[in-house]
């Protein structure tokens, strides 16, 4: 079987907000190929971090897929200004919309922006719930600690999640790509590989550490 290739997306999150641009490039030297930006708008989730702007000034930064994942109500009002600013993939969450039809609906709205689709559970959101939308989904997202705030231990009930995942996007044959956002280490990370994930979300485990590279060395490794 081939391998499948394991990406790390550093959490803009837990970046120095006054060196941001020396921070991205920073993870770009060290190979990092996705940039996660963590939009929160103070309702959905119980903090405020940043929007439109800080994408539109670092979506130029040459060879980083733009991986905006937007913790905020109302989702369908911003993906315009997402997609102008330079996201390459947007990432609504399944408990901001209360109904399937809607989620299919703002589904079609990111397509139709010719930018990847991706859609976020949180930890206590049964992984099925994600199952009428894979075939539609270019990145399914498990949400590995409660959303808002970076730095917290990893909850272990998305290892599960992560393989229930796997296993069904590899029976259905498709391209959905299995991401995990929360508590990633280099002990967390080796448990997500093996479940099946395909993109590893790092903040706190990798900005404002002075051993970086090492980190980002050992991620590479699980």
């Amino acid at each position: 079987m081939k391998k499948r290739t394991v990406h790390i997306a550093p959490s803009l999150l837990a970046a120095d907000f006054s060196q941001l641009k020396l921070e991205v490039n920073r993870v770009a030297s060290l190979g990092a190929t996705y940039l996660h930006y963590d939009v929160m708008d103070g309702h959905f989730v119980p903090n405020i971090s940043f929007g439109v702007p800080i994408v539109a000034a670092l979506s130029k930064t040459p060879g980083l897929v733009h991986d905006v994942h937007l913790m905020i109500k109302n989702p369908q009002n911003f993906i315009e200004a997402f997609v102008k600013a330079g996201a390459n993939i947007i990432t609504f969450h399944y408990e901001a919309l209360d109904s399937d039809a809607k989620r299919f609906q703002l589904i079609q709205t990111i397509k139709r922006h010719k930018v990847k689709v991706g859609m976020c559970i949180k930890p206590l959101t049964e992984v099925d719930q994600l199952l009428p939308f894979l075939n539609d989904l270019d990145v399914a997202l498990i949400m590995s600690v409660e959303p808002g705030f970076g730095g917290q231990l990893f909850l272990k009930n998305a290892i599960d999640k992560i393989a229930f995942l796997r296993k069904e996007i590899d029976q259905r044959k498709i391209p959905c790509l299995i991401e995990v956002d929360g508590g990633i280490n280099h002990l967390t990370a080796p448990l997500c590989t093996q479940a099946g994930v395909d993109i590893l979300v790092a903040g706190s485990y990798l900005f404002n550490q002075q051993d970086m590279p090492k980190r980002y060395a050992a991620l590479l490794k699980s």
